[in-house]
């Protein structure tokens, strides 16, 4: 996302980063297989806040222009692995993200997840956890549950999966389902409302932006693909055109996000809203893409291209992670409140 086009193919100057991108080419479509690159991808990867933040939302985009299914697999064990990193440096005794990890932080109605205090340094959970992506095929999660705000590591095997329907076009093997548990054991990760009140909380979700980000990519380098195998028309080139801004645009603001990430900007009374508001321009961003790319190919490669229909249905699917209006109003509100237009 730094001093070239963020859409352009080129080789990354890390041949451990080019490795992976190739193996993340074989993994295509295939979680399993792409989980399976997860103690690699960590190791590539830098963690966010380290100096070097732009290089690892950059990865991300990489690879989810590779595969959408790979960076959906992969994008939430690295925050997992940076959670821990974080709970770590803050001094508390948390385990090592040893095998494959998820996140699960959301609610839903009628879903509730209760945590309870051994009282030696263990809590024991008991309840129904939604939207669990891939809870089939992780190890371990990071799980948010009611005790204070509370987080805790919990080991999946012998956990209970619920039997829901996933009928996506979109991610279809990045299934995403409930989980049953009842007292299960768990080592809390920080203290009490420690999650939600971490630096890395606000800027936490620009992985996924990234991912977005490299999803609309990936579109574009299949629309400058199709103009060099044919002369556009003036209606093409505009088009390509336009694309090209909406991604120029949405790298630079991830960009300047993750230059403030590694200066510690991220933080105090609007580091949330400025975080949504980043993840905010990107996703529109990716949506004007999906657009402009529909309009310039039009229904042959969606028809007969197995990878750019995949490509399109998945990352459709995956920019709903985005709250679309509602994060808008968040970022009205904080603009009503005074949150200042840049970061320092």
């Amino acid at each position: 996302m730094i001093g070239h086009s963020p859409w352009t193919p080129q080789t990354p100057d890390d041949p451990a980063l080019t490795a992976l991108l190739d193996d993340a080419r074989v993994a295509a479509g295939d979680p399993v297989a792409a989980l399976a690159l997860a103690d690699r991808a960590a190791a590539v990867l830098p963690l966010p806040g380290s100096g070097r933040t732009a290089q690892l939302w950059r990865g991300l985009a990489e690879l989810a222009a590779v595969d959408l299914t790979v960076a959906r697999a992969l994008e939430p064990h690295l925050d997992a692995v940076a959670i821990l990193a974080q709970a770590t440096e803050a001094g508390y005794a948390v385990p090592q993200p040893a095998g494959t990890w998820g996140v699960y932080a959301a609610e839903g109605p009628g879903a509730r997840l209760e945590a309870r205090d051994t009282g030696e340094g263990r809590l024991l959970l008991t309840g129904r956890k939604p939207w669990c992506s891939l809870a089939e095929h992780v190890g371990s999660a990071l799980v948010t549950a009611w005790l204070d705000d509370a987080l805790a590591a919990v080991d999946l095997s012998g956990v209970e999966l619920l039997d829901e329907p996933w009928v996506a076009r979109g991610l279809p093997a990045v299934r995403s389902t409930g989980l049953q548990l009842t007292e299960v054991p768990a080592v809390p990760v920080g203290a009490p409302g420690w999650y939600l009140s971490r630096p890395g909380f606000a800027w936490g979700g620009l992985g996924v932006a990234a991912c977005w980000l490299g999803g609309a990519m990936g579109l574009a380098r299949r629309m400058r693909r199709g103009a060099l195998e044919r002369q556009p028309d003036p209606i093409g080139l505009s088009l390509l055109g336009q694309v090209d801004t909406q991604l120029t645009a949405a790298a630079a603001v991830l960009t300047e996000a993750a230059t403030a990430v590694d200066a510690g900007l991220v933080q105090g009374e609007h580091a949330w809203a400025r975080s949504v508001r980043v993840r905010h321009v990107v996703h529109d961003a990716c949506e004007a893409v999906l657009a402009l790319a529909a309009h310039a190919l039009g229904p042959g490669p969606l028809a007969g291209e197995e990878e750019h229909a995949a490509r399109v249905a998945d990352l459709q699917l995956y920019l709903r992670q985005h709250k679309a209006e509602r994060d808008a109003a968040v970022v009205g509100r904080a603009v009503v409140d005074g949150m200042p237009v840049t970061w320092s």
